[in-house]
C-alpha cells in the first residue's frame, strides 16, 4: 500500500461538539455529517459527535441516513432537502426526519407514513433568501396547515438557511432572520405549534446570538475549521483531519531543468527534488504548486513545483537533505510548523469546505 493517508482525530470531533454545544446552550446541537462527514467518514464521525453530546445529525441524502441507521446510530437524523416522492417509503423505513417544502413532498410523506401505519415527524424549510430550495415565506402557513391536517404527519420543526453568515458585517443575515421571525409569528398566530425552530449553521451559531433558536446545525466547525476567515472567538476547536504521505524518491536536477507535465517550473539553480505519491486523483488541484502550495518535510515548509500529476507531485527541497521515507504533511502539524485546510483554500481561491470534501476516498482514513 502506498504511504499516503488521512488521520482523523475522533477525540477532536468529540471535543469540538462538546465545546460548540456549550457555546450554544440551551439550544439543541445538530452535527452535519453529510458528504461522508465532509470527507472524514460518516459513521465514525457520527458516533464521535453523539458521544460529544450531539442531539441530532443531519445529512443531505436518504442513502446517507440509511448508512447511519445500518451502523446502529439511533439519534434523530434530519434530511436537509426534500426527498423525491419515491424515496419517502425508505425515509419512513429508516426512521429519518425529512425536510418538506412542497405539496407533492408533503403528500408523499403522508402516504409513506400511512402505508407503514406510523406517524412521521417532518420539518418545513422556509426560503428566507438563499433562493436554493424551500417554501416561499408567504406559503409557510398553508403548507404547515397541510402537514398538521394529515393524521400521519407531525410538524416537528421549521427552519431556514442563511446565505452570508460567514460575512459577519453583512446585514443580509439579520434580514433573513427577520423574515424567519415573521414566519414563526404567522405560524403562532394561526395556531400552528412548532417544537423546534432552527436557522444557524456554524458561522451563524458562532456569531449571531439572535439566530440560535431551538437548535443549531454545525458542519465545518464540528471538524475544527473556522467558518469565518480570520475568526477568533473564545472557543477552542481542533482540526480533526490531517493529510500525510512520504517521500518516495529524490534526485538532484540541474539549474534550468523543467519538471513534470508541461515543464511549467524550472529550477533556478541545482536543487534537490522530492517525489510524493499523491496527485489530482486524490483530490489535489493540478495547479496547486503554481498557486503557492506548500508541504512540510522535516519540520520545514517547502514549495510544490510543477504541475501535479494524477498520482504524484514534486517538491523543491533546495539543498536540504531529504530521503525516501521522510514524512510529508499536506494538512496538519509537523514539529513546530502547521499547514491548514484554510491555507489551501486561500492559495486556490476557494473555501476550506471544498478542500476537505475533495480528499478522495482512495486515500485511506486512519482513526486515532
Amino acid at each position: 500500500m502506498r504511504p499516503t493517508w488521512a488521520d482523523i482525530d475522533l477525540s477532536a470531533i468529540r471535543d469540538n461538539v462538546t465545546e460548540l454545544k456549550k457555546h450554544v446552550s440551551p439550544s439543541r446541537f445538530c452535527a452535519v455529517v453529510k458528504a461522508d462527514a465532509y470527507g472524514h467518514g460518516a459513521v465514525p464521525v457520527a458516533r464521535a459527535a453523539v458521544e460529544g453530546g450531539a442531539d441530532w445529525l443531519a445529512v443531505a441524502l436518504v442513502e446517507e441516513g440509511r448508512e447511519l441507521r445500518n451502523a446502529g446510530i439511533e439519534v434523530p437524523i434530519l434530511l436537509l432537502s426534500e426527498p423525491r416522492p419515491s424515496e419517502m417509503v425508505e425515509v419512513v423505513e429508516c426512521g429519518l426526519v425529512p425536510t418538506v417544502y412542497s405539496g407533492e413532498g408533503i403528500s408523499a410523506a403522508a402516504a409513506a407514513a400511512s402505508s407503514a401505519n406510523t406517524k412521521l415527524n417532518v420539518h418545513l424549510k422556509i426560503d428566507s433568501g438563499m433562493r436554493r430550495v424551500g417554501a416561499e415565506p408567504e406559503f409557510a402557513v398553508s403548507l404547515a396547515q397541510s402537514v398538521i391536517q394529515r393524521e400521519d404527519l407531525i410538524l416537528q420543526g421549521v427552519w431556514t438557511h442563511c446565505a452570508v453568515a460567514d460575512d459577519i458585517d453583512n446585514p443580509f443575515s439579520n434580514h433573513q432572520l427577520s423574515i424567519f421571525n415573521h414566519v414563526i409569528e404567522d405560524l403562532n398566530q394561526n395556531d400552528v405549534q412548532i417544537k423546534i425552530c432552527h436557522a444557524a449553521n456554524s458561522a451563524l451559531a458562532l456569531n449571531f446570538p439572535n439566530g440560535l433558536y431551538d437548535m443549531v446545525r454545525c458542519g465545518i466547525a464540528t471538524y475544527g475549521i473556522s467558518p469565518v476567515q480570520g475568526w477568533s472567538k473564545n472557543i477552542s476547536l481542533r482540526p480533526a483531519m490531517s493529510l500525510r504521505s512520504e517521500v518516495s524518491f529524490t534526485k538532484i536536477i540541474n539549474a534550468g531543468e523543467g519538471v513534470s507535465y508541461g515543464l511549467a517550473w524550472s529550477a533556478p539553480k541545482d536543487t534537490r527534488i522530492a517525489t510524493v505519491p499523491m496527485g489530482y486523483a486524490d483530490g489535489l488541484r493540478r495547479n496547486f504548486g503554481r498557486r503557492g502550495g506548500m508541504v512540510l518535510i522535516r519540520g520545514k515548509k517547502f514549495p510544490i513545483v510543477g504541475n501535479i500529476t494524477m498520482d504524484q507531485f514534486l517538491v523543491d527541497c533546495d539543498d536540504t537533505e531529504v530521503s525516501p521515507g521522510d514524512e510529508v504533511v499536506l494538512i496538519g502539524t509537523q514539529l513546530s510548523q502547521e499547514i491548514t485546510a484554510t491555507e489551501w483554500a486561500e492559495y486556490l481561491d476557494t473555501i476550506p469546505y471544498e478542500i476537505i470534501c475533495g480528499i478522495e476516498s482512495r486515500i485511506p482514513r486512519r482513526y486515532i
